[in-house]
């Protein structure tokens, strides 16, 4: 009987020492995490190209439509982006009605008027938003950042993948 009571301690010895292991190591790695400024789980839908007109600020519908922002979905599982946003620095937001994106595709938002589609939407705007120096910031349907592209500082872009 000495055995089994000696059996039982070590066993309970063990497994306390495994839940202090464990329980320190949950706190370590969210603190990484909020470092790395990540809000919630990694998304699989990111920011892509960017194409903006900056030659011509014309209000006709081609000029307007020949300025996009890529959203892509770079994981294999279709995502619905419903309530996600896709903002600029002005404050100016498109907010994605019920669009389902495929898995390993995207969708390009024009500025312009247009019929939307599975591979383009429109914000149905009478002006440009985009301009030459800009952020295009992309939040999920609970306002959290999820992707950012920054354009027009020092001539390239800028990707900030939150």
């Amino acid at each position: 009987m000495s055995a089994s009571l000696a059996t039982r301690r070590l066993l309970a010895a063990v497994l306390a020492a495994g839940a202090l292991v464990g329980a320190a190591a949950v706190p370590a790695a969210a603190h990484d995490d909020d470092r790395r400024g990540h809000h919630g789980r990694h998304s699989s839908i990111v920011i892509g190209d960017v194409q903006q007109d900056g030659r011509g600020r014309g209000r006709d519908n081609r000029a307007l439509n020949r300025e996009w922002i890529e959203v892509k979905n770079t994981g294999r599982n279709s995502v619905n982006l419903r309530g996600f946003t896709l903002t600029d620095q002005d404050g100016n937001r498109y907010r994605f009605k019920h669009l389902r994106l495929d898995g390993h595709s995207s969708v390009k938002v024009h500025t312009g008027n247009g019929r939307d589609t599975h591979r383009d939407v429109y914000q149905d705007r009478r002006h440009q938003i985009w301009d030459d120096r800009d952020t295009a910031t992309l939040r999920d349907d609970r306002g959290r950042i999820i992707d950012t592209e920054t354009w027009g500082r020092r001539g390239h872009h800028d990707n900030h993948r939150r």
